[in-house]
């Protein structure tokens, strides 16, 4: 039985939402509670689906994961995370390990996706290293408080935001660049002087192993544990208290990771994905356009959270675009894209199936080769895709490249803007003005003109969705300050007790008059400040020249 109405209301709500997805590979219901739940397939990573209440199990000794998540707490509270030169200090060693460990990295990479030695590199670690150095160099100044416009009412006193470390975050990382989407919020996490429990994604399982069994090595192993495993141990994880969680995947499991937070009021950060558009103005160098383009989406063999999902272009440009992108395919990948060594795999059969299943219904222009058993899907273009079709109903994460018409830059908004909220949004021309009316009119986590991808390179941009592409940033001071709380700061003197008595009782109407000229009226305090310098620069460089001129 539900201990109480709310528990009941959701319990059923849950219940209701598991028997209507066909999306669930097995699940058992006894006594109304859901005790397992297979895989669910959401488009762009496949995740495991938990529960959220079972049904009271027996008394047992504790958990792995809550063992984890109880020294990460234990070892934040000795705060010995907080002076930066302890930040610091994990912040080295973790981009030693980066450097250090390089063919671990690589070669559990080469396991999982097909990633090439040389692609690792270029996609997943150079980043890291980036992000490290930029902390290290960063930190005292993203640490230290920050002064804010004064008022009237405090111009004697210190008014500033002091960054705290929020406590112990949990990380759940995806599978797609599982290092660069799992690593970079642990450095935010560092840097802000929390405690991070690291869920790496069971599906790349090399690269888990890599990450369970060598960063402990690395860095402080009670202050950031690794836990590994699939269902079970996240569903574990989930039912802990954390101060912050921060998850990297689809939207389905978004919600269910926000639900899950909600029993314990805990903020979180979602980085989730969507159909990323992509229009190509007529307007534009169409060669540079579909090179960039077919860069961006084949790029991981599209598993790509930020890939261009599918252009938008003029009729009259579809049969050019098509055949560019053929020729950029063959430059890149050669004529034989499967025994390129450049060229990804798809993550796993469950997820081939599911790309392949997209492709019904639109004409293949260029590519739809395939090997199951390899998990290979060569770069496809499909062409004249019309929206209703299977491969415009959820993200495609994978080589498929539908190509829709449209009637120019207003259709092309008004089919972005009836459609979820996407994660980027790419737009292709020379015409500086469509491009502004572009951002001006649609919405997006980030927009990218004239390139794909590069945007989440940039460390001084925030990166993050949306609506259904996610909530929160990170990326530089941006993850440093997603990850703290930016703590109000005032400290007044006991002094000066005159100005206060216009607040005390009784209430009189020469106080209240008082009290509005303070609290409404607009003053540039910090202009008067620099004027009041300046004057008093100025009446002691006269006192200076009159004992000059004596």
């Amino acid at each position: 039985m539900c201990s109480d109405q709310s528990s009941c209301h959701f319990r059923t709500r849950w219940l209701a939402w598991v028997q209507s997805q066909a999306c669930f590979s097995d699940y058992i219901i006894v006594n109304g509670s859901v005790l397992r739940a297979g895989y669910i397939d959401t488009g762009e990573r496949q995740t495991g689906i938990w529960t959220l209440f079972d049904r009271p199990k027996p008394d047992r000794a504790m958990s792995r994961e809550r063992q984890a998540v109880e020294r990460a707490r234990k070892a934040f509270l000795t705060g010995r995370s907080k002076p930066l030169d302890y930040r610091i200090g994990q912040l080295k060693s973790l981009q030693r390990f980066v450097v250090e460990r390089q063919k671990d990295i690589s070669d559990a990479l080469k396991k999982d996706l097909n990633k090439s030695k040389l692609g690792t590199p270029l996609y997943e670690t150079l980043g890291l290293e980036g992000e490290i150095l930029l902390a290290v160099n960063k930190l005292a100044e993203w640490a230290a408080p920050r002064p804010v416009e004064k008022n009237l009412l405090t111009l004697s006193d210190q008014v500033f935001i002091q960054p705290e470390p929020l406590g112990v975050v949990l990380i759940i990382g995806a599978w797609n660049y599982p290092w660069a989407v799992t690593i970079q919020p642990l450095i935010g996490a560092i840097a802000a002087g929390n405690a991070a429990v690291v869920k790496p994604s069971e599906v790349s399982a090399h690269t888990s192993k890599v990450m369970e069994e060598l960063l402990p090595l690395y860095l402080d192993k009670e202050m950031y544990p690794v836990v590994t495993g699939g269902v079970p141990e996240t569903q574990e994880l989930l039912k802990q208290r954390f101060d912050h969680i921060f998850y990297t995947g689809n939207s389905t499991v978004g919600k269910l990771v926000m639900e899950a937070a909600s029993r314990h009021l805990t903020p979180v950060t979602l980085e989730l994905g969507g159909k990323s558009p992509c229009y190509i103005d007529k307007d534009c160098d169409i060669t540079i356009a579909c090179r960039r383009i077919t860069w961006g989406k084949y790029t991981n063999c599209g598993q790509t959270c930020i890939a261009p999902d599918y252009i938008l272009c003029e009729p009259s440009l579809q049969d050019r675009v098509v055949e560019e992108i053929r020729k950029c395919i063959k430059e890149f990948y050669t004529d034989d894209p499967k025994n390129c060594e450049d060229y990804g795999r798809i993550i796993n059969q469950r997820h081939f199936k599911r790309v392949m299943a997209m492709v019904e219904g639109s004409p293949v222009a260029v590519g739809g080769e395939t090997d199951e058993s390899q998990c290979y899907i060569a770069p496809t273009v499909l062409r004249d895709v019309k929206p209703d079709a299977k491969v415009m109903q959820e993200e495609i994460f994978g080589p498929l490249l539908p190509i829709l018409t449209v009637n120019g830059v207003d259709e092309a908004i008004r089919f972005i803007n009836e459609r979820e909220k996407p994660l980027a949004l790419y737009v292709f021309s020379q015409d500086n003005k469509l491009i502004k009316r572009m951002i001006a009119e649609t919405s997006s986590g980030g927009v990218l003109a004239n390139d794909c991808l590069v945007h989440f390179s940039v460390s001084a941009l925030p990166f993050g969705g949306v609506g259904n592409s996610g909530m929160g940033s990170y990326h530089g001071k941006f993850g440093f300050d997603q990850l703290s709380h930016l703590r109000g700061c005032l400290i007044k003197k006991l002094g000066m007790e005159g100005v206060n008595q216009m607040r005390y009782p009784p209430h009189t109407a020469k106080k209240l008059d008082w009290a509005r000229f303070f609290i409404l009226k607009q003053v540039d305090v910090a202009r008067v400040g620099r004027m009041a310098m300046l004057a008093l620069l100025a009446v002691i460089a006269a006192v200076v020249l009159q004992r000059f001129l004596q």
